[in-house]
């Protein structure tokens, strides 16, 4: 008899259960998609939450359709742009300034499949806010996240990082041919080496931080990839539709949720996470499961905490 697989689970199914009331969270990236379906269960779960959007009229938006549907009145939104450290540093700021600790930061918000460019600061638009601003907000936001006496930063990255790992002489693709898909695989590298750079440096202070994969979803990620791309990687089928294999966006965020709230992740930092458990090293499947060993390895992790430190002018 044939086995039947049963189905991802949702992040409401994950936080059901889940009581976060007076817990603080920030979700960059969560007024679409996958970090919308997060900022909702960590909502639901009774969490302040503080969505992190580039544009603020829509987001507020979802965020009054979100205070609806979970009943909880403390979801708001703020304007950050993290391809602009000037912006970054604003929203932090400004969170610093109600003085309230930051239990749960979700560093969702990325882009994928952009042709060359540069943020406003210079950085390869990839690098630049996928990991770079990311990596500007969480040392900016250390004294509130140190505040919370124990604090987990999620950082969502992707299976991609199987595609290419990160050229720490070459960064931002100025002595080498420039791919898109390759700038994508770099910043997600780079996701997962912060992670553990981060807990290596900040356990002590309480803050830890675990990388997600989300596995495949289609959503406003993808935006700027063709229709030929799109059906090559497995998003669309031929005809236009969405692979039926494909999860959705509130199956994506489950392994976000699981990793801010799971009690079996206390003291858990620098890992890779997928499918709501700690992931394995990558063993040769196709398609690609687990993570690389030079995701997760901590020399360097140590060096490109040192060069995103020196690039965005902070220790």
């Amino acid at each position: 008899m044939a086995t039947v697989t049963p189905p991802a689970p949702t992040a409401l199914d994950v936080v059901a259960g889940h009581d976060l009331t007076g817990r603080n969270a920030v979700v960059t990236g969560g007024a679409s998609g996958i970090g919308l379906e997060t900022a909702r269960a960590l909502a639901r779960a009774g969490a302040r939450v503080v969505i992190g959007a580039r544009s603020l009229r829509p987001a507020e938006a979802v965020a009054a359709g979100l205070r609806a549907s979970t009943g909880n009145p403390a979801v708001t939104v703020a304007t950050v742009d993290l391809g602009s450290l000037r912006s970054v540093r604003e929203f932090a700021d400004d969170l610093l300034r109600q003085r309230e600790p930051v239990h749960l930061l979700v560093a969702n918000a990325g882009v994928m499949g952009l042709p060359p460019g540069r943020t406003h600061d210079g950085f390869e638009t990839h690098l630049g806010v996928n990991h770079l601003g990311h990596f500007a907000l969480t040392v900016r936001l250390l004294p509130a996240l140190r505040a919370a006496g124990h604090a987990r930063v999620v950082v969502v990255g992707s299976s991609a990082h199987h595609l290419g790992g990160l050229d720490l002489d070459d960064p931002h693709f100025e002595h080498r041919p420039y791919d898109p898909y390759l700038a994508y695989a770099q910043s997600k590298t780079a996701n997962a080496l912060f992670a553990v750079a981060l807990t290596g440096r900040h356990r002590a202070g309480g803050v830890l931080a675990n990388t997600v994969s989300p596995g495949a979803a289609l959503t406003g990620l993808q935006r700027h990839l063709d229709t030929g791309t799109k059906v090559a990687v497995g998003l669309i089928r031929p005809d236009g539709t969405p692979d039926p294999r494909l999860r959705t966006a509130a199956q994506g965020a489950a392994t976000s949720v699981w990793a801010a709230v799971a009690p079996e992740l206390a003291g858990t930092g620098g890992a890779y996470l997928e499918d709501c458990a700690v992931a394995r090293p990558w063993n040769g499947s196709t398609p690609p499961r687990g993570y690389l060993p030079e995701a997760l390895d901590p020399e360097r992790a140590e060096r490109l905490w040192e060069l995103s430190a020196a690039l965005v002018g902070t220790d």
